[in-house]
């Protein structure tokens, strides 16, 4: 049986009966390489060199400082922040919801953190006013996408990694139009839902209420701009950044916030461990994955595949979004970015794309299959703190689909709006 018909199938089927997908990974690979007669010890070492690597400390940092904000009060202050800025509009609630998951977005780097700790506040209070409860929901999933395309976000590093050494600075930077285009898409399709429904306007606080919320807000946004700023001026690495991240986290919470105390940082770390050892075990077996891939020649074989198809770069881009849409609504993020990365990359850099462009391509149609059933995980989120059926709020989800596609289309076919703020800045 041929090398690549052994690691695809066998994959497959270890994926179908349930197996995580980190040992279907790592199984696969020994497979297929004690199949080619080499010795499965190369899979183990495979694995070991996929970790060990410094710039990804940040990935563990960066989750631990998303959860002490998640924790630490300033989901809550971003809201109200957001809420001082739309809520006058029509749909004021709705376009809260957008808004603040993209400043959210830019401090946690999460769109599962951004649901689970904006969720519970923005869905009872839309709900309160009149929204239909599987719109706040759908819509409350669908911002929370920014969280993986605007700066920082750990699935940035970890394509970073897989890409083989692209720079994380310019990869934070390429995210940020993007992330903002999404977020004002879905806020011209709220308030079109709105006026349809007459959802209502929001009225501002006094005066002196809503300037203390703008200082706690801009406390908790400027968060982002000391990791990226720090970052793309080079006063310290996206390692560093991490760290830098934590401790300002930290600082909110529990000095300026007051809303977690020193003891309540131990369990946010185990939290944030369990979770990272699960990524750092799926990078290592990807890495083995990837090197059975490479080994075996796929790259070149897919990327004669697409060429194959047709010449035409804007057909193959087309199709390459239609396959990462379909493999998004059935397989998780971090997963994907680290099994289709080192088979697509060369086909688009063939054909001109650069790594951070794709890159931001990858995430924006991942992120739209965090927000589709049946394994969107996102929506998952979203049902279980809206309290709703997957059906309904899928059903919901399908108004904001358009407005993503669109700004999937734009950023696939305008290399401009990824790559002008990492060219300016340099």
């Amino acid at each position: 049986m041929s090398p690549i018909l052994v690691l695809a199938l066998s994959f497959m089927i270890l994926l179908i009966i349930g197996v995580p997908i980190s040992f279907c990974l790592a199984i696969s690979a020994m497979l297929t390489t004690w199949q080619m007669g080499l010795p499965p010890v190369m899979v183990a070492q495979r694995i070991a060199a996929g970790v060990q690597s410094f710039p990804l400390i940040a990935i563990p940092l960066f989750v631990l400082a998303g959860s002490i904000m998640a924790k630490g009060g300033v989901a809550k202050r971003i809201v109200d922040f957001a809420y001082i800025i739309v809520g006058p509009f029509r749909g004021g609630l709705a376009m809260v919801n957008c808004l603040e998951s993209m400043f959210f977005g830019g401090v946690s780097g999460s769109a599962i953190a951004d649901i689970s700790s904006t969720g519970p506040i923005m869905i009872p209070m839309m709900e309160e006013k009149g929204y239909d409860r599987g719109f706040s929901t759908a819509l409350t999933v669908a911002s929370a996408v920014q969280g993986i395309i605007i700066p920082p976000s750990h699935n940035m590093v970890i394509f970073a990694m897989s890409a083989g050494g692209v720079s994380v600075a310019r990869l934070f930077l390429a995210g940020y139009i993007p992330g903002i285009m999404i977020g004002v898409g879905l806020m011209i399709t709220s308030y079109i839902i709105a006026l349809k429904n007459d959802y209502p306007r929001e009225k501002r606080p006094p005066l002196r209420e809503s300037l203390k919320i703008i200082f706690d807000g801009l406390l908790s946004i400027l968060s982002a701009f000391i990791i990226v700023g720090g970052i793309a001026f080079g006063i310290f690495t996206a390692t560093e950044a991490s760290a830098v991240a934590v401790l300002y986290a930290s600082f909110l919470a529990i000095f300026v916030y007051k809303e977690i105390k020193f003891k309540d940082l131990w369990p946010l770390a185990i939290e944030s461990v369990k979770t990272i050892a699960c990524v750092l075990f799926l990078i290592g077996s990807a890495s083995a994955f990837g090197w059975v891939i490479t080994y075996l020649k796929i790259p070149t074989i897919v990327t004669n595949f697409f060429l194959g198809l047709t010449n035409n770069p804007v057909l193959i881009f087309l199709l390459i979004n239609l396959l990462l849409l379909f493999l998004g609504m059935v397989m998780d993020v971090a997963p994907l970015i680290v099994i289709v990365t080192p088979v697509l990359l060369p086909v688009v850099q063939t054909l001109g794309m650069s790594a951070e462009t794709f890159g931001i391509v990858l995430l924006v149609n991942l992120g739209i299959g965090l927000t589709t059933p049946p394994v969107g995980a996102g929506l998952f989120t979203g049902c279980a703190v809206g309290k709703i059926t997957m059906e309904e709020a899928a059903k919901s989800a399908f108004a904001f689909w358009p407005s993503m596609i669109i700004v999937l289309l734009l950023v696939t076919f305008i290399p401009w709006l990824t790559m002008f703020l990492p060219n300016l800045i340099g």
